[in-house]
């Protein structure tokens, strides 16, 4: 059989792979309706602790971080929640950590404490955080898969990762949480486009604002990345550098599609001369990513798959590892600034899906904390072959790194 033959047969054993692994998720988003449940959904905001005034204080000390979220929320209970339903309006609060609360005697579960703020008394309060640590924050989107509290303990595990100095914000949209609704997480992500581009325009303009660290995971990206461009083209000064510092992890996005859109706009040199950049991590042991290049047809962001199979084979025959990565953008001028930086951790992947290695694994971890700290080349990165892409070695036989202590991970 001949080359091209070879090549058609693994098309069409990858593509039967890809439906029958995809085929649940397809039934089950696609043919299963989103249930509004059984109390109107005004019933839930009705509360007045749903809607705070401008007078009402909450306790920074007992509730450090920050959150803004398009969920809905739960007022009638007694400890507020927020639920996977599409809220009815932008909400603004502070919350911390998992707690142990108790529930009932000698019954306890973990649960994330949080308030809800006026909006105007949020902004002054992250204005009066960021101003105490030279203008810089940090801003955490999500992923699929996610409900505010599983978002919650990673915002509150990379600030502390991190030591991040200034003030933590989660962006929490209305992901279901659940493993046969990523149709749904799709079609809610991009529901919330236009609230959270709103936001990011406003926090770029906030005078206190000078460096915004923004992270997102997975499916986060693309909310995040359309988002940047419309700031960059819509804010009032002309200039949203102080979007400084972009890290995709895991990022479930079209890889064309990311290569023609930073070299439009969000990469420009213009950005880029301004100290604007975006490290990616990405992973061929990335189990969700695997799903999800299966289900959309083209690569991933995250999931370096040759799509070329002429560039495989040419990878193969230099003996390299038949990975495909995202292009660094040309300029017309040289630029002495490193405006994409790419790092697989393959080597170092851990966790069932290896979808989540920034916070599981010790190597990415410290990786992902040197770079939200604005380190451009951290120790322990491999060069390859690409002068933009860097690998993370794998971990020695007799070397045991604790991964949760040093992922600062609260299992």
């Amino acid at each position: 059989m001949n080359f091209t033959g070879l090549l058609t047969l693994k098309r069409v054993a990858s593509q039967a792979r890809w439906t029958i692994l995809a085929l649940p998720w397809l039934i089950a988003g696609c043919v299963t309706p989103v249930e509004y449940g059984e109390i109107p959904h005004s019933a839930y905001v009705a509360p007045e602790r749903c809607n705070p005034a401008a007078s009402d204080q909450v306790d920074s000390n007992d509730k450090p971080l920050f959150f803004v979220t398009s969920r809905l929320p739960n007022c009638l209970t007694e400890n507020i929640s927020l639920l996977n339903h599409r809220g009815d309006k932008i909400r603004y609060g502070r919350f911390a950590g998992p707690r142990d609360v108790e529930r009932e005697p000698g019954k306890t579960v973990r649960a994330i404490p949080l308030a809800f703020s006026d909006s105007q008394q949020w902004w002054a309060n992250l204005a009066s955080s960021m101003k105490a640590a030279d203008g810089r924050v940090l801003l955490y989107v999500h992923g699929y898969r996610e409900t505010f509290f599983t978002s919650s303990r990673d915002t509150d595990q990379i600030a502390r990762l991190a030591n991040f100095s200034g003030p933590a914000i989660q962006y929490s949209w209305p992901s279901q949480g659940a493993l046969f609704k990523y149709p749904v997480d799709e079609t809610n992500m991009y529901w919330d486009e236009r609230n959270f581009r709103k936001f990011l325009m406003q926090l770029a303009q906030l005078e206190a604002t000078k460096e915004i660290v923004l992270i997102s995971h997975s499916l986060g990206a693309r909310l995040v990345l359309p988002s940047v461009e419309y700031v960059d083209r819509n804010v009032s000064n002309g200039d949203s550098s102080v979007i400084s510092n972009i890290i995709l992890v895991s990022p479930d996005v079209d890889t064309q599609d990311f290569e023609r859109d930073i070299a439009e706009e969000i990469l420009s040199d213009r950005r880029v001369r301004n100290d604007r950049r975006i490290t990616v991590y990405a992973s061929i042991k990335d189990r969700a990513l695997s799903l999800s290049d299966g289900i959309h047809g083209y690569p991933r962001l995250g999931y370096p798959r040759c799509f070329d199979p002429f560039k495989a084979a040419d990878l193969k025959a230099r003996n390299l590892p038949e990975r495909c990565y995202a292009a660094h953008p040309k300029y017309t001028e040289a630029v002495d600034k490193a405006a994409l930086t790419i790092i697989d951790t393959t080597a170092v992947s851990r966790g069932r899906t290896g979808h989540s290695n920034y916070l599981q694994s010790a190597p990415a971890c410290r990786d992902f904390a040197a770079v939200v700290n604005g380190e451009r080349k951290p120790e322990g990165r491999q060069s390859t072959h690409l002068g933009h892409v860097f690998t993370l070695p794998p971990i020695a036989k007799d070397d045991k790194p604790d991964h949760l202590a040093i992922c600062r991970r609260k299992e």
